[in-house]
């Protein structure tokens, strides 16, 4: 009788550890279904952009989708504001790629991959300004893009004042229209935008304003461990076997 009672005890002990071992193993509920619905903000060439088809195009978009290839799950994307996409992750969207830095801050809320691009942010003038140094943007108004790293920068400076935008291109245009004093943007975009506008602006090296490095990441569901473990392999196998390279070729080096 003892015996018996040991014997299913511990048989009910393995069973119930069987279903407490669910980890990073199994497989998470964002991709059950064998979709990956991804929220990006076209708004940040060369890394997101609407392309000729007025679909959502650039670095980030191609990145995801040979991620979702290595992954097995079709990606769908969702064109949002950028300042929404962390609050959408897990109700709206399953991750989001959109040049985003990782932050303490964000970190708080999702979980974020491996990085993958190493980025600046630089500081667009106009071409006849005086601005040239981190002194120099004490009590300017500096356009930002809403809720990016640059929005972020300008609670720093001294009496700066910030003009939020939900595009980068909108802030340039206000630049050349003289209601704001500079645009704090990342290197990539801010060199898209002194090709588009030309003679109007001139681009300044964020080393010359002091600002440091960072990080972009993909954003996913806080805790979701199976997830973010799958985006990273197929990140890992796509640096690995050159699919990478050839991304940054074809979106970042010919801009």
């Amino acid at each position: 009788m003892k015996k018996t009672l040991v014997v299913l005890a511990l048989a009910m002990t393995v069973a119930l550890a069987g279903c407490g071992s669910k980890g990073a193993s199994d497989k998470s509920d964002a991709i059950a279904d064998g979709v990956l619905t991804v929220g990006t903000n076209a708004e940040f060439p060369p890394f997101e952009y609407v392309g000729d088809d007025g679909e959502p195009d650039g670095f980030d978009m191609a990145l995801i989708k040979a991620i979702g290839e290595k992954m097995g799950v079709k990606v769908e994307v969702e064109n949002m504001e950028f300042d929404s996409l962390v609050a959408s992750i897990g109700s709206k969207i399953d991750v989001a790629i959109a040049g985003m830095t990782v932050t303490d801050e964000r970190k708080n809320m999702v979980d974020f991959s491996d990085p993958y691009y190493e980025a600046v942010q630089y500081v667009i003038v106009p071409a006849d300004s005086t601005i040239a140094s981190a002194s120099d943007l004490e009590g300017k108004t500096i356009g930002v893009q809403l809720g990016t790293t640059g929005d972020f920068i300008v609670e720093d400076i001294p009496d700066a004042t910030a003009s939020q935008y939900n595009k980068g291109v909108d802030a340039v245009n206000d630049l050349i229209n003289g209601r704001v004093d500079a645009v704090i943007i990342d290197k990539n975009p801010a060199e898209v935008f002194a090709e588009k506008f030309g003679d109007d602006v001139k681009v300044i090296d964020g080393a010359d304003f002091d600002f440091e490095a960072e990080e972009y990441a993909i954003a996913m569901p806080k805790g979701d461990e199976a997830l973010v473990s799958a985006v990273n392999q197929a990140l890992k196998d796509i640096k690995e076997d050159g699919t990478f390279d050839k991304l940054v070729a074809t979106y970042i080096e010919q801009n």
